[in-house]
């Protein structure tokens, strides 16, 4: 199913190259005489992490061998030169390879000058090309820069606009070799054709060079039915180009259908290519907090994000019954790629999803800056040490990732990690910060879906204890603070009335009647009605002897209402 996605995506975009060739970045050129001789490099970079981008014949699949791309590869193999510490042998031999891959298309081609020009380059031996590119002022640059994804080398006649590897005399020379193949059954087109042994890379961070989607066995040993390679599950060549080539475009440094949280990566496209899908997939792009241009407003794009996923959940923007969306989740592992998560939805629900996400997490603001929504990197952030998503656990992100897209519960990790991480700084002004309450809220309203749910703003009718003794204990912390301007209680007491309510609250309550004493008349009986209002609710028995981790996260939200409620009213009153 993801291959065939895949697949279907590569035949629905019309900007990416065509079987059998691939845009390839490439670092560096040897500019060449007509006769052979080298005359200088080209410095093909264009920052310090791109370099300009050449359609050639797609690269190689390389595991142990040696195998050399067409008319173009890499230091090791072009020029006989590699930072890695390789032996001189191996060196030799990965030079050999190209030299004599060279040697191969002369054959074919014996009229044409290119091709003449670059054998007669490698007509003088390996030393001898060392020496003379080593003359070159590029080349202590070069030797620097192969460990900065700049080790493509290709060539190009002096004189000519186009660089050898990608002209188009000599790609359908390939090409035309390839239809001569015979055909077998494809699993993921159902049609016949070549047969791919290997697949192509397809690297995401944190991989191999060599990772890929399907790997297959290279050694005997592991064989089924005496099949080996791709011959357990055989994909065609063309179908294996179309799934690798889409999977790459949106891998891409520069794509705008991937986002990464942690060390997972995720893919995401829709089925179809009309207005509805193209819009979604924008509107995704933007809610996971990336800058499509520097000078977008983020505000901006997620409050045009939700008006997209309202139209198409309405119906006011049409979409087709059987548009889908898919999302997959790649992950690092030593030879290959992982699937992680892997998601297919009708378009139409998945914009429902994305809509109770934004309800969910919806929590009054007092901020002057407002957000109108929390992404899914702001809600790692939150739950972590310093915001560092680094530090979140793998599983924590793919599960929070399935909750905003299948509309499930969210984890409890997430929610156990934010209540940690409030513990651990509720002496801070940040302890109960936005972000924080957004996730208690949205994580009990849906576990609790057939019960009363916690509302964005302060709301007096909620009789939970947890949520009461939160109010409570926020107006003694701001009978504090505006007595002493100080919140000692806050620092001392905030854990303990969290959990354990009955074994502070009478030591607080009698700190705060002394507090109540310095404040002016008016203010102090404006305080007394608010905790005479929330004590009432509170049952004769007393205060709760404890509260379980769900109480304690509407305790934290009950709090962080009441503490925002004293701040619009003040702003209201200014007004």
């Amino acid at each position: 199913m993801i291959l065939k996605a895949l697949y279907d995506y590569y035949h629905r975009d019309e900007n990416l190259p065509a079987p059998g060739l691939e845009e390839k970045e490439i670092g560096f050129l040897l500019v060449l005489s007509i006769e052979g001789k080298f005359m200088y490099f080209e410095d093909c970079r264009i920052d310090k992490k791109h370099a300009r981008t050449f359609l050639v014949k797609k690269h190689v699949g390389r595991s142990s061998g040696a195998m050399a791309n067409y008319l173009y590869d890499n230091s090791a193999y072009v020029l006989g030169y590699s930072d890695k510490n390789e032996s001189e042998d191996r060196s030799i031999k990965y030079f050999n390879t190209f030299k004599e891959k060279v040697a191969q298309i002369s054959e074919s081609l014996p009229e044409n000058q290119d091709i003449n020009a670059i054998k007669r380059f490698y007509s003088q031996g390996r030393d001898a090309i060392l020496a003379e590119i080593s003359q070159d002022s590029l080349w202590e640059d070069i030797k620097k820069s192969l460990s900065k994804k700049f080790s493509t080398f290709s060539f190009r006649i002096k004189g000519d606009t186009k660089i050898v590897a990608e002209k188009r005399e000599l790609l359908q020379l390939e090409q035309k070799n390839e239809e001569r193949k015979c055909g077998e059954f494809c699993i993921v087109t159902g049609g016949y054709g070549p047969m791919v042994e290997t697949t192509t890379s397809t690297m995401i961070p944190g991989s191999q060079a060599t990772a890929k989607l399907v790997a297959f066995q290279v050694n005997s040993g592991y064989d089924s039915y005496g099949k080996k390679k791709c011959g357990n599950a055989p994909i065609s060549e063309e179908a294996e180009f179309a799934y690798t080539t889409a999977l790459n475009k949106m891998l891409c440094s520069d794509s705008q259908n991937k986002f990464r949280v942690g060390n997972r990566t995720f893919v995401f496209w829709a089925s179809s290519k009309d207005d509805a899908a193209k819009q979604t997939e924008k509107c995704v792009f933007a809610l996971l907090g990336n800058k499509i241009e520097e000078t977008d407003d983020p505000n901006a794009n997620i409050i045009q994000a939700r008006k997209v996923f309202e139209s198409i959940y309405t119906g006011t923007l049409k979409t087709n019954l059987d548009d889908r969306f898919y999302i997959l989740g790649l992950a690092p592992n030593i030879a290959r790629i992982a699937v992680v998560y892997w998601s297919e939805i009708p378009l139409k629900d998945f914009a429902g999803k994305i809509l109770r996400h934004f309800e969910d997490m919806k929590i009054i603001d007092g901020r002057k800056e407002k957000k109108p929504y929390m992404g899914i990197k702001d809600m790692l952030a939150a739950v972590t040490l310093g915001g560092k998503q680094s530090e979140v656990t793998p599983n924590l992100a793919e599960a929070v990732v399935k909750s905003v897209f299948q509309g499930t519960p969210y984890p409890y990790t997430l929610f156990s990690a934010c209540i940690r991480r409030i513990r651990a700084e509720c002496g801070e002004k940040g302890g109960t910060r936005i972000a924080r309450m957004a996730i208690l809220k949205a994580f009990l309203n849906r576990i609790n879906d057939n019960n009363k749910k916690i509302d964005i703003m302060l709301d007096k009718s909620n009789t939970n204890q947890g949520y009461l003794c939160g109010r409570l204990f926020a107006v003694l912390d701001k009978i504090q603070e505006n007595a002493n301007g100080i919140n000692s209680i806050r620092e001392r007491y905030m854990n303990a009335a969290s959990s354990t309510p009955a074994s502070v609250f009478s030591t607080i309550l009698n700190l705060s009647a002394h507090h109540l004493e310095k404040l002016e008349s008016k203010r102090k009986i404006y305080y007394e009605k608010i905790m005479q209002e929330i004590i009432d609710k509170i049952p004769a028995a007393g205060f709760p002897a404890h509260l379980d981790l769900q109480d304690q996260g509407r305790f934290f939200i009950g709090f962080y209402h009441q503490r925002q409620d004293f701040f619009t009213k003040k702003e209201d009153n200014n007004e």
